[in-house]
């Protein structure tokens, strides 16, 4: 049976649950209440033995799921800031999102997510963390918030510091849009299927009896993904992306000669630098943290985001007045202090994100 609610469905299709974001037309961007619904129902499935596994999906054609709403978060936060303390709804949105990646990342069964389409910020967070992530000819993949003041949040910090290399720091940093092969690639997605062998594979996936059963499934359907756009520069990512601080990467790569490079650093220049810094910090600690620890990292910092000041101008930029010319501040990477980095992460007291105490530890 589906939910009266259509923001987001759940249906049980024989040994499948079935999560769908049902907002074609926003691109499928998770709202506070979707967020609360799919926690709870991921719950409830936990507990429900006729459910094996559970595949999350998008509906329409473009998006499996854009990110959050970030507008709505814009004008909570802008009212907060602006001295409407009782405007906590941006909190209480970060707050259940970041407790909703955690319930799967700590999901007790198969999770697979369908990532058809667009699949950015927040639509990353309910896809990552589970354990089959399947990528289509559609989809396309980017971590881009520090394009808009923001970090690489939902997870961001955990699972980006954990791919090969220096992979994960180029796509916190840059917000690179990927596609499937680079997705295959660099171990973000398991599996490439046809996006119109969606329907088949639910099918499939419905009549099998135990967990073990998926990988065999996604196995014999899986194509070949092709080559990646992003693959080939994999030793400069390495090489470039490995500095010390944020400073000695923007150095490292305006010291090189060749294209790539200088596109890189043009691109990099338009970015935050608040954002840039917080961000390589966050990769850099990351790697060392557990998930809730650096859920709990993440809602430091995005807490400390919406007192300042870039989010607004990067949400007004870029996606309100869409000029594309954000004004930052500071508005460069010297005019960001250690002092001003670190108080990102500073702790929260009575405000830390807290998660239910039967989670299992990473």
């Amino acid at each position: 049976m589906f939910d009266d609610w259509d923001d987001v469905l759940f249906e049980q299709n024989g040994a499948l649950g079935i999560i769908t974001l049902n907002r074609p037309k926003a691109l499928n961007a998770l709202t506070h209440q979707m967020c609360l619904a799919i926690h709870r129902q991921l719950d409830a499935w936990t507990h429900d033995r006729s459910i094996v596994a559970v595949m999350i999906r998008g509906e329409g054609e473009k998006a499996f799921c854009a990110g959050g709403d970030v507008v709505a978060l814009y004008e909570s936060g802008k009212a907060y800031r602006d001295g409407d303390r009782s405007n906590t709804l941006w909190r209480e949105f970060f707050r259940d999102e970041y407790r909703m990646n955690a319930a799967i990342h700590h999901f007790p069964k198969p999770y697979i997510a369908f990532m058809d389409g667009i699949t950015m910020g927040g639509g990353v967070g309910v896809s990552v963390h589970g354990d089959f992530r399947i990528v289509t000819d559609r989809t396309m993949l980017a971590m881009p918030e520090t394009g808009i003041g923001l970090m690489p949040d939902v997870g961001g910090g955990y699972f980006l510091p954990r791919l090969e290399g220096e992979l994960g720091m180029y796509l916190a940093l840059k917000g690179e849009r990927i596609k499937a092969a680079d997705c295959m690639h660099f171990g973000i997605a398991t599996h490439c299927l046809e996006s119109h062998d969606e329907h088949e594979l639910i099918d499939r996936l419905s009549m099998i009896s135990g967990p073990g059963e998926v990988e065999r499934v996604l196995g014999g359907m899986t194509v070949h993904a092709g080559l990646g756009e992003v693959a080939p520069f994999r030793d400069d990512i390495d090489r470039l992306f490995s500095g010390n601080s944020m400073q000695d990467i923007m150095d490292d790569l305006a010291e090189e000669a060749d294209s790539w490079a200088m596109q890189q650093h043009r691109a990099l220049s338009k970015k935050s630098p608040t954002s840039l810094k917080v961000t390589f910090r966050q990769m850099r600690q990351g790697e060392k943290l557990s998930f809730d620890e650096e859920m709990k990292t993440e809602f430091r910092i995005v807490n400390r985001i919406i007192e300042g000041h870039d989010f607004y101008e990067g949400v007004r930029a870029i996606l309100l007045d869409k000029d594309f010319e954000p004004t930052w501040n500071p508005d460069t990477l010297k005019g960001v202090s250690d002092a001003d980095v670190a108080k990102h992460f500073a702790d929260l007291g009575d405000l830390e994100l807290q998660f239910a105490a039967d989670y299992a530890a990473d």
